[in-house]
């Protein structure tokens, strides 16, 4: 059963929270007329990420600096192209993760479900997948410039 919607102008404004965090979002249930609003849809969606999700927070930070110390190293353009494309992926992994999570939440409401839970344990699942995969692509593309340039 969907939750029942109301078009009164006090409930125009959708409180999405997740974890005590809450952003407001003005006419989520409008479809985007042109390209700015698009991508001002898009950037609000990015701004709920940084600002609800902790671990989306923890991969930006690992990501920055994954991608800080492989230029430091100098690495070659094709393995600094590696590591942007495997950041690329946890972030983006992160963000349908967090978005999995609040479809399901909005069709079942606080109830248990045993599809809910496989729902949300699949989607967190590839972000771990994806996170370690960018790890080991990590060490095998940094650690031999690193002790190099340590001169080890």
């Amino acid at each position: 059963m969907l939750p029942q919607t109301s078009h009164l102008a006090s409930d125009k404004i959708t409180t999405l929270s997740s974890q005590g965090h809450r952003a407001a979002r003005q006419g989520a249930w409008r479809i985007a007329t042109d390209l700015p609003t698009s991508f001002r849809y898009a950037a609000q969606g990015l701004i709920y990420g940084v600002v609800s999700q902790r671990n989306f927070r923890i991969h930006l930070v690992i990501g920055t600096v994954v991608l800080g110390l492989g230029l430091w190293l100098q690495l070659k353009p094709n393995d600094l192209a590696v590591l942007v494309l495997m950041v690329t992926a946890v972030l983006v992994l992160e963000l349908l993760n967090t978005s999995i999570e609040a479809v399901v939440d909005l069709a079942i409401g606080r109830r248990f479900h045993h599809l809910a839970r496989i729902a949300k344990d699949c989607a967190a699942a590839a972000v771990l997948v994806a996170a370690i995969s960018s790890l080991l692509i990590a060490l095998l593309l940094l650690v031999p410039p690193l002790m190099t340039r340590l001169g080890l």
